[in-house]
């Protein structure tokens, strides 16, 4: 008899210590999960950030080619030559 109560007290500590670390697992789980999604926040700050500056050396660009500046000369005229296109289509609709 003596064996089987072993064998009981040997399986109840093996449950516990595996529920411990399966507790200890949820936490450290968790911690993950929080950590993911704050990472996740910084990402999407980051490339929100990243796309202000983009559109900021944009303006920059054709501000530099429009003083003078001949690097983005063409990329300057093709962007007001749009940018007219678009407007003549906008009065053409308005005038319809």
């Amino acid at each position: 008899m003596s064996n089987i109560e072993d064998i009981v007290v040997s399986l109840e500590g093996k449950i516990g210590k595996l529920l411990h670390k399966m507790a200890v697992l949820k936490q450290e789980n968790l911690k993950l999960t929080e950590e993911l999604k704050v990472s996740k926040e910084e990402i999407s700050t980051q490339k929100q950030q990243n796309a202000g500056w983009e559109e900021k050396y944009e303006a920059l660009k054709m501000a530099n080619s429009i003083l003078g500046s001949d690097d983005n000369k063409r990329e300057t005229k093709l962007k007001i030559n749009a940018l007219i296109r678009d407007i003549d289509h906008c009065i053409t609709q308005l005038s319809d």
